[in-house]
């Protein structure tokens, strides 16, 4: 398939296909049928009325300068500054750029990515707008001209034949005059050739349009490294989210599943067994619905969620004050700077739900310590094998992509008996 060909049917859908006429035909005629043709002339007429406008002001222009500058080639400079800086300055506007996307989005099918209001204000990009915009008028002035005269001499011809002798005159240019009769019956054929001419201007006018659009109106390279530089920090933020959820919901579910469990074998025998495990399971579930609504509200972008704080080492000796979990705190917990200190939380929160998980209710012996440099977490419990479930989870690959994040050293596994988990962050500066 021809360059040519390719390019039609990509604009226009190939809208004869399937028909019995010819390849070579259906180019002929595509550009006369296609919806691009008409949706280039809506694009590209709005075009023509600025340019008419910015003609309006230079001609202003130059006759208020033309007495003061009565040298002739200096009056053509100023009537030129006059007509291309006025539109230049006007595709510096961001907002211009933002209309024309949307514009060539809508008619042209030109897939370019959302407008960002960063990306226009870079020079760079303002010049590509104006050169679009000088573009578009000037297609739109050659657009205004054939709807403006097109009909009115294509309707002329073709109706000649069978209409008195007209005659067309014009103010500066002459006349024309038109023959009637059978003297008149070229006037037919030529008629609608000035029609199909003039689809086919518009059609084409639209192809440079759409060719050009990517290369004007589409993202720099700046603008590509910027956009994926926002997108990969958006992806960042959405893995720690899951990562929160993880550690908030599945501790809360952990405890729930397990004091449940509890509650139920010694319910009869041991009602304040009862009565602290549904405690504990109201709490969990308290716990988790607060994290669950602050998470869910940033993932809509809600301002009012980031006014909930979220649980730092502050909030540690409440997630410890559980039966069977022993603690040494050493050091000044206000010490450790906030992104560190939120995240020592989650993995401590992690590894009790993972020792309630895998290997029930045994003595857990958490060990924080804030040292000049470096904030050390351990965590130990007997390692035998869990009753719950023995499907794997992402407790551990989540820690370890908290810890890698911060720049600080993380191990877990089983020694002398233990499942340890102990993990080394740096304090940095708070």
């Amino acid at each position: 398939m021809s360059v040519r060909s390719a390019t039609i049917r990509a604009v226009t859908g190939d809208p004869l296909a399937g028909s019995s006429i010819s390849a070579a035909l259906r180019r002929a005629l595509g550009p006369l049928v296609s919806r691009f043709t008409f949706r280039s002339w809506i694009l590209l007429l709005p075009g023509g009325a600025l340019l008419l406008s910015f003609i309006g002001l230079d001609a202003g222009i130059g006759t208020v300068v033309g007495g003061w500058f009565p040298w002739p080639p200096a009056q053509v400079v100023i009537m030129v500054l006059a007509l291309v800086v006025p539109p230049v300055v006007t595709g510096f506007i961001p907002a211009v750029r933002m209309v024309e996307i949307v514009a060539v989005r809508a008619l042209l099918g030109v897939p370019l990515p959302d407008y960002s209001a960063e990306d226009g204000r870079s020079w760079r990009t303002r010049w590509r707008t104006a050169a679009w915009f000088l573009l578009h008028m000037v297609g739109g002035g050659v657009v205004a001209v054939i709807t403006l005269l097109a009909p009115t001499f294509g309707i002329a011809l073709f109706i000649s034949p069978v209409v008195p002798a007209q005659r067309i005159e014009f103010a500066a240019q002459g006349v024309i005059e038109f023959a009637s009769g059978v003297e008149a019956l070229w006037g037919v054929p030529l008629g609608l050739a000035l029609f199909a001419a003039s689809l086919y201007v518009i059609f084409w006018l639209g192809v440079l349009m759409r060719n050009l659009a990517p290369v004007l109106l589409g993202p720099s390279p700046e603008e590509r490294i910027a956009s994926l530089e926002r997108r990969t920090e958006q992806l960042a933020e959405r893995n720690r989210l899951a990562r929160e959820l993880h550690d908030s919901v599945g501790h809360a579910l952990t405890v729930t599943t397990v004091q449940a469990g509890a509650a139920r074998l010694v319910l009869d025998s041991d009602p304040e067994f009862v009565r602290a495990a549904l405690l504990a399971i109201e709490e969990a579930g308290r716990t988790a619905l607060e994290d669950l609504d602050h998470v869910l509200g940033l993932l809509r972008e809600e301002r009012a969620a980031g006014t909930t704080p979220q649980r730092t080492l502050a909030d540690i000796r409440s997630l410890l004050d559980k039966p069977r979990v022993s603690a040494e705190l050493t050091g000044d917990l206000e010490r450790v700077r906030p992104a560190v200190s939120r995240e020592a939380y989650r993995i401590v929160q992690e590894c009790l739900t993972n020792a309630l998980r895998h290997a029930g209710e045994v003595e857990v012996r958490v060990r924080i310590a804030v040292l000049e440099r470096v904030l050390e977490l351990e965590v130990a419990n007997p390692a035998r094998a869990t009753k719950a479930s023995g499907r794997g989870g992402r407790g551990l690959t989540g820690m370890r992509e908290r810890v890698t994040v911060l720049g600080g050293e993380f191990a877990a596994g089983a020694d002398d008996g233990q499942w340890r988990v102990v993990v080394t962050l740096p304090m940095g500066d708070r």
